[in-house]
């Protein structure tokens, strides 16, 4: 079980690889932030959303996790609209802390 809430049935075959490593992380908080992310936007990413959304999930978890928790600064080369809208979408059931952050 992925934890996945949509099918990857009507998805293109890089939208369904994406998709399933977005659900297959390292550690099991990533795969909550970056899989219901997926859930929620891989099907309306177009191109060079795309191409980002696959640089982050090339990304180590632990230095993931670290910048989206704002524990470590996120690198330059990540500091895109994409990643801004997967910090701002993670869910606070994975970051409860940072609920009042907002």
């Amino acid at each position: 079980m992925t934890g996945s809430k949509i099918t990857s049935a009507d998805l293109d075959p890089r939208r369904r690889r994406l998709l399933f490593r977005a659900w297959h992380r390292g550690i099991r908080e990533m795969d909550l932030v970056l899989g219901q992310f997926a859930d929620s936007e891989i099907a309306t990413l177009e191109g060079l959303e795309l191409d980002a959304f696959e640089a982050i999930l090339g990304e180590d978890d632990n230095d993931l996790f670290k910048w989206i928790c704002g524990k470590a600064e996120t690198p330059d080369r990540l500091r895109t609209p994409l990643f801004l809208r997967i910090v701002a979408f993670r869910p606070e059931e994975v970051f409860p802390s940072l609920a009042t952050r907002r």
